[in-house]
């Protein structure tokens, strides 16, 4: 068991350590794609990807039937 904590400790150290000896560039990069992410995965999917099976349907059953007849039915 020690063994994998040192493991996991020294993969946290490794990335610690690159993190801490990068250039500014590449800080004000790593922030400008984190902040990117930021917005395509929490913003973006708050207020335009809303969940409409749960309006359009009462329960999982009928969901999952709806799901199963689109994806097996070729027009």
């Amino acid at each position: 068991m020690k063994f994998m904590r040192n493991i996991g400790k020294r993969i946290y150290n490794f990335y610690a350590e690159g993190f801490r000896t990068l250039s500014p560039y590449a800080k004000t990069l790593w922030l400008i794609i984190l902040l990117k992410l930021f917005v395509m995965f929490f913003i973006l999917k708050i207020f335009f990807f809303r969940d409409t099976y749960k309006n359009r349907f009462d329960g999982e059953k009928e969901i999952s039937e709806h799901v199963i007849n689109q994806i097996t039915n070729t027009k």
